[in-house]
Order: structure tokens, then C-alpha cells, then sequence
């Protein structure tokens, strides 16, 4: 066998608590919570319950793009209606998804709550911990 076990199931790699902002909030604060927590996605919620994700892309094509303002509320530059998987999702069917909607994020949802967010980099790294997509993805971000 391997120098480590194969994860099995979501939960195994997935990133536990991930930051998360409001739909009413603006922008600025979604993108300082993508610098604060080096991320580059952040899980939009309403009254406490997953509503969509809002990438750094989203920001600067919806926004930024349109000549729209750091005060632009999040829900006008999220993605909604974004597949998502529980935490007993098999890596097998995440990666599934994956392909099939063409996305490199999954929220991971338990009773419509956010306890995780699940990347292509975050696969990498369990698959191939050797391959260059899981050492970009462990490197440190630009700051």
C-alpha cells in the first residue's frame, strides 16, 4: 500500500469551517475574508443557510467588470443554485460532480448549514500528493 490510506468520503478532505458571509453584506467584505482566510471562494449564506459562493472570479467579472462598487451586496456577484454534497459523499461521486457541472469548489452541507467546502486542490492533494496541482495548492497564496 501507499505511504497513506485513501480518503473515502468528503469529510476525509474537505475544509472544515469555512468562512462564510451574508447576502446583504458587501463585497469588500467578502474579499477581505478571501485574503484573511487565503481563499479564493467564500460560502454566501441567508438567515443561516447556504444561498450560493462567491468566488474572487465572481467579484471581479460582476463588480469589478461593471463598474460596480466595493458596497455592491454579495448576493448581486455569487453564484446560486451551486451544487453542493454532504460529508458522507464519496470522493468518487464529489469528483463526479466535479466534472459533470465543471466546477473546482463544493460546499458541504449538513441540514442546509455550511460545514465545509471541498476543492480540486484538496483532491489533488489526496490523490497525488506528488503531482504540481497539490503543490500549487499547498503553497501559500500571494498576499
Amino acid at each position: 500500500m501507499g505511504r497513506h490510506t485513501m480518503a473515502r468520503t468528503v469529510a476525509d478532505v474537505m475544509t472544515s469551517h469555512p468562512a462564510t458571509v451574508d447576502g446583504d453584506q458587501p463585497v469588500s467584505v467578502a474579499a477581505a475574508l478571501m485574503r484573511d482566510n487565503d481563499t479564493g471562494a467564500i460560502i454566501v449564506n441567508d438567515h443561516g443557510r447556504m444561498a450560493g459562493i462567491v468566488t474572487d472570479r465572481d467579484i471581479t467579472i460582476r463588480c469589478v467588470a461593471d463598474d460596480k462598487g466595493p458596497d455592491t451586496p454579495v448576493r448581486e456577484a455569487c453564484s446560486p443554485g451551486v451544487e453542493a454534497v454532504c460529508p458522507e459523499t464519496s470522493i468518487d461521486q464529489a469528483v463526479q460532480l466535479m466534472r459533470q457541472h465543471h466546477v473546482r469548489r463544493l460546499p458541504v452541507l449538513e441540514d442546509g448549514r455550511a460545514v465545509g467546502i471541498l476543492s480540486i486542490g484538496d483532491l489533488a492533494m489526496e490523490r497525488d500528493p506528488d503531482s504540481a496541482l497539490a503543490d500549487i495548492s499547498a503553497a501559500e497564496g500571494n498576499r
